[in-house]
């Protein structure tokens, strides 16, 4: 066992390295992705300014993005620091990160099983499996990655502690020693906590790592006790531990589910802050069963064979019947079949592994607009590579397969699976491409047909016919995105035709929840009314915004605005004041100190044009209010 250790599992390592290089090397020319990557990083300022210790204590204190994930805006930041906002070293961090964890799971593999060539290639299909790519060619997804790193770092920490303790327990059975715990247990047992308590400060997804460890007992640790007390053989050396119920090791992780439950209830207050879990009207209970079980046939599928692999899969609000049958029916079946073939305790570990790691993200507490992801494969599918790695060794070995044969056929296979990998990571190579492939796997994806008009309008005149009509493609699925109707609102406010941008304003502010992103359309449509004339509406909208959102400052300027519209210098010059006790601008001192110089109060006008010049321009806000405004 010893030179498997050392010759064996080194060459296995270099090989897998040299996979995820093969496969992964041109991320390091991909461009961040539209959808998250900005937000996470390029236009959050806490990250775009580097680490620093404020924003360490930022990353503790916020649930940005809702969700309370410190470490990794933390990563973030920290990559920020060394290479500023060129995307190459993101994505390369990426890589590394996916590369530790392959090589993590394959030594936390063969030390819990004593099988190096099984953990290898159940490492490698990880490594490999383009449905991975997700996961690693997505800047924003680092969460998943370093929640994985952590949890592979506790699982090894947590066989560490069930051996030393062995040893412990062993020696005071012989009559060595009285005391069956040691502090170094209790020192393994709070460096496997820790872990723990890492990875969910990165993503919550690794809340059911107990109940991963309560499986690892079963097998292959062979921690668990037949009710008869006997062991559960089925590893390759013997048990660790002497035979333990399942009770008492449940009783050994209370720590660790008391963690849990602190996690859930901090990710639950995070998601609800920002609104978004779904609730049981919007999303009933009924169609995320249905959606769940689908899913999880539709993961089965993508394992088998990874194909029409996409960023998003939107929701549909009323699944074929036959899915959900056919579904439940491969569901059953597999269950089945483990159980019956339990004495293989590989089957049942992986299987419930596979569905227990997919609770957290299936859909049963709806969050987002998907109806499963890619990236939510990263840690269920180790699970499925057990059940294909297992059996099919025994099997080879049952049947005295030449071993050159075996050694070529799985190279084949992940050949295979390095040149499907490298066809998705292509289209991760372009915006563009990417959902322009996007749109041709999936069907009813509106947030698909809103991110490519975005991609498109921004290329320039040439490319605004194809970006409108995608526009009224994500509105012909969902007549109330508000992307597209904000989108075609603010292209035909630019282009003159003010009559049809209302009437979209008046659409987005009607989906909108009330709140400051409301306030802000209620502004944006006010300044319309402003430019056709009409005072009164615009005067409306105006104290409409403030009243939802007293810190609007576009709000109390435009309120100002159009009193200085109707003749009323001195609202006008209030709603000036207010706005500048909210935020100081230069263009608000400017407009005061216009407004006063009518009403006749020629130096308190002066001293508004002192402040002014005292102030840096906001380009912004600068050219929505100047216009003809600062003219006599």
């Amino acid at each position: 066992m010893a030179d498997l250790f050392t010759s064996e599992s080194f060459v296995m390592d270099v090989l897998l390295l040299a996979a995820i290089v093969i496969a992964y090397y041109p991320v390091y020319q991909h461009p961040f992705f539209n959808f998250d990557d900005p937000v996470y990083v390029v236009n959050n300022p806490h990250i775009a300014a580097g680490l620093s210790w404020d924003t360490v204590a930022w990353a503790f204190s916020t649930f940005y993005q809702f969700n309370w994930h410190p470490l990794t805006w933390i990563s973030h930041a920290f990559d920020v620091q060394l290479f500023h906002l060129v995307p190459a070293g993101h994505h390369v961090m990426n890589v590394l990160l996916h590369a530790a964890n392959v090589l993590l799971l394959c030594w936390v593999l063969r030390h819990a099983t004593g099988y190096v060539g099984r953990s290898a290639m159940v490492a490698a299909l990880f490594a490999l499996h383009p449905i991975n790519v997700e996961s690693v060619a997505w800047v924003a997804e680092r969460k998943n990655l370093l929640s994985m790193f952590f949890l592979l770092l506790g699982m090894g920490a947590y066989r560490w502690y069930a051996s030393a303790a062995s040893e412990n327990i062993l020696r005071a059975q012989r009559g060595r020693f009285a005391a069956p715990k040691s502090r170094a247990d209790l020192a393994r047992y709070a460096l496997m906590t820790l872990c723990f308590a890492l990875g969910l400060m990165a993503k919550p997804q690794i809340i059911t790592f107990p109940f991963i460890l309560l499986l690892w007992d079963y097998w292959p640790l062979g921690r668990m006790a037949n009710p008869d007390g006997k062991w559960l053989a089925g590893t390759a050396t013997e048990p660790l531990l002497p035979a333990r119920s399942f009770w008492w090791l449940v009783k050994e992780k209370i720590p660790l589910f008391a963690i849990c439950a602190a996690s859930a209830v901090v990710t639950v207050i995070a998601q609800r802050a920002g609104g978004a879990v779904a609730t049981l009207r919007n999303d009933p209970l009924r169609l995320r069963l249905t959606n769940a079980i689908v899913s999880y046939g539709r993961y089965l599928g993508k394992a088998v064979w990874p194909s029409k692999l996409a960023p998003l899969y939107p929701h549909s609000l009323q699944l074929p019947l036959w899915q959900v049958v056919l579904s439940l029916l491969v569901l059953l079946a597999i269950t089945a079949l483990v159980i019956v073939q339990r004495k293989q305790r590989y089957l049942l570990v992986g299987w419930l592994w596979f569905l227990g790691t997919l609770v957290p993200m299936i859909g049963l507490v709806q969050v987002g607009n998907q109806a499963m992801a890619d990236r939510y494969a990263y840690l269920p599918f180790i699970g499925l590579f057990i059940m294909a790695c297992w059996p099919v060794a025994e099997l080879v070995a049952l049947v005295e397969a030449p071993i050159a044969a075996v050694r070529t056929l799985s190279a084949l296979l992940l050949l295979i699976l390095v040149i499907v990998t490298d066809q998705q990571l292509g289209y991760w190579a372009n915006n563009v491409d990417l959902w322009t492939h996007t749109l041709a796997v999936t069907s009813g994806n509106y947030i698909a047909h809103d991110n490519l008009a975005h991609l498109l309008m921004d290329q320039g005149p040439k490319e605004t016919k194809d970006a409108l009509a995608n526009y009224q493609a994500a509105l012909d699925i969902y007549p109330d995105d508000p992307n597209s109707l904000l989108a075609l609102a603010q292209y035909n406010q630019q282009h003159g035709k003010l009559p049809e941008a209302i009437a979209r304003y008046e659409q987005v502010v009607r989906v909108m929840p009330a709140g400051p992103a409301r306030a802000d359309l209620l502004t944006k449509e006010g300044l319309v009314y402003l430019d056709m004339h009409d005072t009164a509406s615009a005067h409306a909208c105006f104290a409409n915004a403030v009243a939802m959102d007293p810190e609007n400052v576009s709000g109390w300027l435009g309120l100002g605005v159009a009193a200085e519209q109707s003749g009323d210098l001195q609202a006008a010059i209030e709603n000036y004041k207010h706005a500048n006790s909210v935020q100081p601008l230069k263009i608000t001192y400017l407009l005061l100190a216009k407004a006063l110089e009518e009403s006749g109060d020629i130096s308190a006008a002066q001293v508004a044009r002192g402040h002014a010049q005292l102030l840096p321009d906001d380009k912004g806000t600068t050219q929505t209010f100047s216009g003809g405004r600062l003219q006599r």
